[in-house]
């Protein structure tokens, strides 16, 4: 599995998942750094990527296109450094490994991480 990580992320993310054993790149190694979050959502999509997020835009997306992909992590605290966070992200990639896979959104925070299977519906 390939991680796309946004830009409201920081790109010491990319050595915390790579060194964990997955494949991650950071957006700003790849693509404008005031893309527009579609642009992001279809770069994802075209390369086989789940993006990796801070940001409630993608998942508002995601719902509106009725998108099945691409998979979609979203964190849901404020420090969202990965000195504080790599111990969530980690357990919930491997938690729904399966999920982002097949097309999720997968939301994480301090307390707990649920998936929800693509495409989003009421």
């Amino acid at each position: 599995m390939k991680l796309l990580i946004d830009m409201n992320l920081s790109p010491q993310w990319v050595s915390v998942l790579n060194s964990a054993g997955w494949e991650a790149v950071h957006w700003s190694f790849i693509g404008r750094p005031n893309a527009p979050d579609q642009e992001i959502l279809e770069y994802a999509k075209d390369h086989g990527y789940v993006v990796f997020t801070h940001d409630l835009d993608f998942g508002s997306i995601l719902a509106a296109t009725n998108a099945e992909y691409p998979s979609e992590i979203q964190i849901r605290v404020q420090d969202v450094t990965p000195q504080r966070l790599s111990g969530f992200v980690l357990s919930a990639l491997n938690q729904f490994k399966t999920h982002l896979n097949e097309g999720a959104l997968i939301t994480i925070d301090e307390k707990k991480s649920r998936a929800r299977i693509l495409p989003l519906r009421e």
